[in-house]
């Protein structure tokens, strides 16, 4: 079976939730995951599929799991917000 080239219902969501409950911007979290402003915008807004070692990053600096990234991105999902 093929990857998806879309990105997860609502990961976009909870990576800019989990960022801004922290005060970081996309600038700050690029920086800080070892990646670009331009890439951490266009995750937000579901543009683009990361790979699990971006999202280890983006997890990492903002200091929680992949677990509770894809536990913010369920409850966002069950709430209808993707």
């Amino acid at each position: 079976m093929a990857p998806s080239p879309q990105a997860p219902a609502g990961l976009g969501k909870a990576i800019r939730q989990l960022r801004e409950k922290r005060g970081m911007t996309q600038e700050g979290l690029a920086h800080e995951a070892g990646s670009t402003a331009a890439t951490i915008g266009a995750i937000e807004r579901g543009l683009t599929n990361p790979s699990w070692g971006t999202v280890e990053a983006i997890a990492a600096a903002l200091d929680v799991s992949v677990v509770e990234v894809a536990k913010v991105a369920q409850r966002m999902k069950s709430k209808g917000i993707t």
